[in-house]
């Protein structure tokens, strides 16, 4: 294959990259996909190329981890993949991908790859969801309003939460709430606590999922959720957070605090409430097949590969209605 590859690095702080690369083939195990789209995910990738707290200070960085193509090669070994299915995997933002089979997931057929690449970022969310244990009837807070907390939203009344209730500081984000049908969106003002006991019948939420990786969005978490109640802490915290009284905001509420980042997942095999990534990737793919999880919405701003730059540049500047920024690897 004399074709060329092209990859995006995080060349230094702040900077986004469009670099030529190594052709990869496809080893034992593994196949080569050439890329259709690949999704940004937004919080993630905006603090490591800004190099936020709690992110790797070295540069450069490959980025990215949702990426749909199509098998153009298959190594030794490999069963169940063929040329030409559509496929989808954790490779980076990469015209061509080698990627062990194990990893990937066929795209259920009917599924758009613009669908499809929300696979990621829907296992991300739904490793919160499965930790907090939702019961049919538990009214369910879900502080952010991103992909992710609108991912979440969704997951959390297919488990059965009633009300969920999405919270946000952005109006306009509060807006792709109400597009998805939830229950009631609220400002994250001095008087969210009232309006939130209002919307759940007078009673605090039983479960309080952080989506934000805020830290002061940490004390509002466990200021809202009711005495006994859970609260997930499922965005990545960017930076210390302070004015928490552990025995006042926790301890005398007898709250159960989860942390849920994506590395705390078993490694072989699911178990109640903690699935590893692939049955959790699985999942979401067939739920977006499907239609029970819908992300058209969140699919705000797509750009072509060679267009990366922009797109970078435009994700560093925090526009609050980019949520799903797609980059299209077929663009001429």
């Amino acid at each position: 294959m004399t074709t060329n590859n092209y990859e995006v690095l995080f060349a230094r702080r702040g900077v986004a990259d469009l670099r030529e690369c190594e052709m990869p083939s496809a080893g034992p195990g593994e196949i080569l996909i050439r890329a259709i789209v690949s999704l940004i995910s937004p919080g993630t990738e905006r603090a490591f190329l800004l190099g936020l707290a709690n992110t790797p200070s070295a540069y450069p960085q490959r980025t990215g981890y949702s990426h749909i193509g199509e098998v153009v090669a298959v190594g030794a070994g490999v069963e169940g993949f063929e040329v030409g299915d559509r496929v989808a995997s954790r490779s980076n933002h990469i015209m061509y991908a080698a990627a062990p089979a194990s990893d990937c997931h066929h795209v259920p057929d009917g599924l758009t790859s613009e669908r499809a690449v929300f696979f990621r970022l829907s296992s991300i969310a739904m490793q919160g969801v499965r930790k907090a244990r939702i019961e049919l009837g538990e009214p369910v807070a879900v502080i952010g309003c991103g992909p992710v907390g609108l991912i979440v939203m969704q997951l959390a009344r297919l488990n059965g939460g009633l009300p969920v209730v999405s919270i946000d500081k952005d109006a306009r984000r509060l807006e792709f709430a109400g597009a998805l049908d939830v229950d009631a969106a609220l400002g994250a003002d001095e008087g969210v606590g009232a309006a939130l006991r209002k919307a759940c019948g007078g009673k605090d939420p039983a479960v309080v999922i952080e989506a934000t990786g805020h830290p002061e969005a940490i004390p509002a978490a466990f200021d809202l959720a009711r005495l006994g109640g859970r609260v997930v802490l499922l965005g990545s915290t960017r930076g210390d957070t302070e004015a928490v009284n552990f025995y006042r905001d926790v301890h005398k509420k007898g709250l159960t605090v989860l942390g849920a980042h994506e590395s705390a997942r078993p490694r072989q095999d699911s178990a109640p409430g903690w699935w590893t990534h692939l049955a959790d990737e699985d999942t979401a793919l067939r739920l977006l097949a499907r239609g029970r999880l819908v992300v058209d919405p969140l699919n705000t701003h797509r750009f072509a590969w060679k267009d990366a730059g922009t797109a970078y540049d435009l994700l560093a500047r925090w526009e609050p209605e980019m949520l799903g920024a797609v980059l299209d690897w077929q663009a001429t």
